[in-house]
């Protein structure tokens, strides 16, 4: 025996060259009498037989390729034989082993090199197998026959196979390999860190700063010490005990933390010092500082913003994340069960920005728990992982499992933030105890009563048991997952219904006094604490559920939204479709069954889209408070009949008279037939039955689309030899719907289809993100991401997706947006205390069209009698704005700037953001002026058809004069009186700080041609037409308001 040291590079030490089996193979010639030729760059059908090189091939399915070179297992061809009439005899190849010689011994995680060396005399070789045991590791198709082995503890023998172009083989059999354990030292005793510096919160840039440090070692010495700031050495001593003094060069958070080494090598962190960075004139005790525009201000409380914000209110997240890439880690792959883990240390720590964990729930007394915390089960605070590199335990934290690991490694990423994220679509409306599934209401009893009333014993015990949760468990900040708020009737987990439907006419008003509570109960811990607590939701993106949740008014209590823009079609229902397309493509056939492209109403407007939801929240939050959704996941369908390779088709459950509870809602929907088996390997399981879904992670489907049968298939419980639906048959083949951004895999011979997202999409959404200012993308989830292992020759857990975010991020240079509502609005120059509310919104499917109250309040000292009042509408809801059929007083109401797309739709997305909608406080026939004295309020009934947030950017107007209304612009100066109004809100005699009375007045362009006639505009060019003014983007002679010019302001 003889044993090696780790190795990159080819054993050169002798050939291995025995044929222990060997077998020939015959080779069937082919008539190819009436076969044409195949031609480069023809299209090949599938069943079609062609010859090339005078052998015979037959099409597997739609292919452009060449037959020599992709007649290989799972390749476009079969290769039939060659032409001729005569069978002859076929000599197999030869095979010999390189490197390693049979009986090498390794050490454990040593990279092992297999080469081998394969050719045919009369032909070539096809391909070389290598296996362990009779797992195959990789089929290796052209030279060099290479493959790197991580060699793992134990005895192993291996095999090689090379294979023919007529089918013949030959192995090498039995190469033995010895793997042992490294030397391992005895028990080190890790050494401790101590950084000191007395701080206040906060310092004034150009402050300087005395760090003294130390280690101590028990059992041997300490050999370094380094100072991190914010995860980055900036100061390193080999010695026990140092200082140093560091000066405050950038405004924001920073954290420092000091890294101890001892003679052996164990390292360990200090607990961090962490103070907040301010401008000079900037004080601690301006409650309004780094607060993002929008964000709702706790009255009475001096909310530390800075500590998260910078002082334009973008959130600060390391130099190297100007947006946000937020993951969903899930508690339960803690390997109890068998199944592959991901743990903390599998998540990509360098490459995200937040970590949500999920999930925490609503236990019996309207507390947030995680169950027992001392349970040995309990996989957030008591399991360990012996032995799994990276997850040892911070011996210093008074719990174990997920959450001190998060906490561990938090110390060396100090810019990355964690959430607690609570409910989810099991566990929003009862929870998982010991025994199985509590239903006891959760979110729906915890916030609303039986009889519809707020219940606010349980909304309070709940906001102080998260304030105590987070700051127990070190985290900086709560998210919630309520699925859903919604009024709309069977909204949510079919097993909640008893308790949701109930209710379903109060949980929106009761939902947003959770979410104020929460706001105000971390605001005040925050502020005793030092910092800034995040709150976050996990928001729907369906039209139908949105319809039901009003204005969203919830959303001026939150730090952001992460949208998710998934869910859009499953099997549900039996519309076969994209679960997470970016755009509308006027194809949708769940749309088309409820004539949403053809109701005159929606003008084309499709709903089931990301673009759609980013438009509808872009209403409430400025766009870098608005992050959007991408599934690491599928959803996929069986026995789809029509559509394109599956695509718009139809999947019905066989059995609709048995459909699942929630299913086939609705009198145009049928409950679908989900997608099952190994198209099925991440599937939920109810009654002790697989649930038929087509849920899977991006890995395995990556592992599908190439033909690779997983080696973690049995952990999942696939036995092909007694379920035939866990068998890898036919192919599946990928298609890409590029007006949706939308990847698909077909399986033809299954009529299976699973909708999935991969590189090309991710990196066409991440671009939308950038170029619509939003803040960022969440995931959902951290495991279902994907790497190709090597060694194993499949796809597994990795961070491909992820690392196109941060790539993208990191190198686009811009940050996100933080302007609430139109780019172009021009701000008054003084505002005035009138405020806003909608109300009053109709429940349910009796909410169509859209009729609330708005109602106007004029707390200020000026008669606005008669005045009118403008504001921006999302685009997600046509241009049609009026007076509701039963309105006891009619307003007149007016669209002063109508921003639908040109054509009429939105497929390929939407061109702009913001309509704007206005109400003139006049009688919309005879114009008498409704009064709207100081201390008087104004319902205006109105309607309109699709749902939208906000609205945003406000204005009052009368006798010339314009003001913002207080509660968006409280920054500017207060208007006792007429006063001088001035700025423009759109309205003003200036716009874009051009004076308008300069600019042409459309059918006159400012350009001309050569013989001096009004020809065109040129980019950045402005005209006025409609009572408003349009910027060209680009050389245009077509009618302002259309594709080639953006809205700048209303006159």
């Amino acid at each position: 025996m003889k044993k090696t040291t780790k190795i990159n590079k080819l054993f050169k030490l002798g050939v291995m060259s025995v044929a222990l089996l060997s077998n020939t193979a015959y080779s069937a010639n082919y008539d190819c009498t009436n076969l044409s030729e195949w031609q480069t760059e023809q299209v090949s059908v599938a069943g079609l037989i062609v010859k090339s090189a005078d052998q015979a091939f037959k099409s597997n399915w739609w292919n452009k390729t060449n037959p020599m070179t992709h007649s290989g297992e799972w390749q476009e061809w079969q290769n039939l034989g060659t032409c001729g009439d005569e069978i002859t005899e076929n000599t197999p190849p030869t095979v010999s082993l390189i490197s390693p010689e049979n009986n090498s011994s390794f050490l454990e995680n040593d990279s092992v090199v297999f080469s081998v060396n394969a050719t045919d005399a009369d032909g070539t070789v096809a391909k070389v197998e290598l296996y362990l045991g009779e797992t195959k590791l990789t089929t290796i198709t052209s030279e060099p026959y290479l493959y790197t082995w991580s060699a793992a503890l134990g005895e192993h023998i291996f095999k090689a196979i090379a294979v023919d172009d007529k089918g013949a083989q030959t192995s090498i059999d039995n190469i033995a390999v010895t793997v042992t354990a490294k030397d391992i030292d005895p028990v080190n005793t890790a050494p401790t860190a101590t950084l000191m510096a007395s701080l206040p919160s906060n310092i004034l840039v150009g402050s300087a700063i005395t760090f003294e440090y130390s280690g101590t070692d028990s059992d041997g010495q300490v050999t370094q010490l380094s100072l991190l700031e914010n995860g980055i050495a900036i100061n390193t001593v080999n010695a026990a005990s140092g200082s140093y003094i560091w000066t405050a060069t950038a405004l924001g958070q920073q954290a420092f933390t000091l890294e101890v080494t001892d003679d052996k090598g164990a390292t360990s962190l200090s607990n961090a010092v962490n103070f907040t960075v301010i401008a000079d004139g900037q004080t601690g005790n301006d409650a309004d500082a780094c607060r993002p525009e929008g964000l709702y201000q706790t009255p009475g409380v001096n909310t530390p913003y800075c500590t998260v914000y910078d002082t334009d209110g973008r959130e600060l997240m390391g130099t190297d994340h100007p947006r946000r890439v937020i993951g969903y880690f899930t508690s339960w792959r803690n390997g109890a069960n068998e199944q592959p883990s991901y743990l903390v240390n599998n998540i990509p720590w360098d490459k995200v920005t937040h970590i949500n964990y999920a999930f925490a729930h609503v236990d019996a007394n309207h507390k947030v728990s995680i169950g027992d915390p001392n349970s040995p089960n309990n996989a957030a605070t008591n399991m360990e992982w012996p032995g799994v590199a990276g997850a040892e335990l911070d011996p210093s934290l008074p719990y174990k499992g997920h959450f001190n690991l998060l906490n561990k490694y938090k110390k060396l990423h100090p810019n990355i933030k964690t959430l607690v994220s609570v409910g989810g679509w099991a566990e929003t409306g009862g929870h998982f105890g010991a025994d199985g599934r509590v239903a006891d209401g959760g979110f729906y009893t915890l916030t609303t009563n039986v009889d519809g009333t707020v219940n606010q014993a349980g909304i309070s015990a709940f906001s102080a048991s998260a304030v105590e949760f987070i700051e127990k468990y070190g985290f900086d900040g709560i998210d919630i997952d309520y699925e859903y708020p919604s009024s709309m009737n069977d909204a949510g987990h079919p097993d909640d219904f008893t308790f949701s439907n109930a209710r379903r006419a109060h949980l929106n008003a009761s939902y947003q006094i959770l979410m104020k509570s929460l706001r105000e109960s971390l605001d005040k811990a925050g502020e005793a604490a030092g910092k800034h607590y995040l709150l976050t939701i996990a928001s729907p993106s369906s039209g139908y559920l949105l319809r039901g949740m009003e204005t969203f008014q919830a959303t001026q209590y939150l730090d952001y939204v992460n949208i998710m823009s998934y869910d859009l079609h499953g099997a549900w229902n039996s519309h076969v479709g994209h679960n997470a397309s970016l755009f509308d493509t006027g194809l949708d056939s769940e749309l088309a069954a409820w004539d949403v492209y053809g109701t005159k109403e929606f003008e084309g407007i499709g709903y089931l889209n990301t673009d759609w939801a980013v438009k509808y929240f872009r209403g409430g939050l400025s766009a870098g408070r608005i992050n959007i959704g991408i599934p690491y996941y599928t959803r996929g369908f069986r026995d789809v009949t029509g559509g394109t390779n599956g695509l718009w088709g139809q999947a019905a459950f066989p059995d609709q008279a048995n459909c699942p509870n929630g299913t086939g809602v609705g009198d145009k929907n049928s409950c679908g037939n989900g997608a099952v088996g190994i198209d099925n390997l991440w599937h939920d399981t109810e009654n002790d039955r697989e649930v038929p879904a087509g849920s899977n992670p991006l890995w395995h489907i990556k592992n599908l689309e190439k033909g690779i049968v997983g080696s973690y298939s049995a952990a999942y419980g696939l036995n092909p030899t007694t379920d035939p639906s866990d068998a890898l048959t036919g192919s599946y083949t990928r298609h890409y719907d590029s007006v949706a951004v939308a990847p698909w895999l077909w399986n033809d011979s299954k009529k299976v289809f699973i909708s999935t997202e991969d590189e090309e999409s991710m990196a066409t959404k991440v671009d939308y993100v950038i170029n619509n200012g939003l803040g960022g993308v969440m995931f959902w989830e951290l495991a279902g991401d994907f790497d190709y292992d090597e060694a194993k020759g499949e796809y597994f857990m990795g961070s491909t997706m992820t690392t196109i975010a941060y790539d993208k991020f990191n190198q686009s240079g811009t940050p996100y947006s933080i302007d609430k509502g139109n780019k172009t609005f021009v701000k008054p120059q003084e505002m005035v205390d009138v405020s806003f509310v909608a109300k009053d919104f109709p429940s349910g499917d009796a909410n169509y069209p859209i009729s609330p109250t708005f109602a106007f309040t004029n707390s200020s000292a000026i008669d606005f009698s008669g005045a009118k009042i403008s504001f921006d509408v999302p685009v997600s809801t046509s241009a049609i704005f009026k007076s509701n059929w039963s309105a006891t007083k009619k307003l007149k109401m007016a669209i002063d700037q109508n921003a639908s797309n040109s054509a009429g739709h939105n497929i390929g997305g939407f061109e702009n953001d913001f309509h704007r909608f206005s109400i003139t406080l006049t009688n919309e026939w005879g114009g008498e002026a409704e009064s709207f004295a100081p201390s008087q309020t104004v319902d205006a009934q109105v309607m309109y058809y699709m749902p939208i947030s906000g609205p945003a950017n406000f204005t009052i107007e009368k006798d010339g004069k314009v003001f913002a209304f207080k509660a968006e612009y409280p920054q500017l100066p207060e208007a006792t009186s007429g006063g001088t109004g001035g700025g423009d809100g759109g309205t003003g005699t200036g716009c874009d700080g051009v004076d308008i009375s300069t600019l042409s007045v459309y059918p006159e362009f400012p350009q001309k041609d050569w013989a001096g006639n009004s020809s065109h505009a040129n980019q950045g060019d402005m005209v006025i037409h409609n009572n408003a003014v349009f910027k060209a983007k680009w050389w245009t002679s077509s009618e302002p308001g259309g594709a080639d010019w953006d809205d700048v302001c209303t006159l």
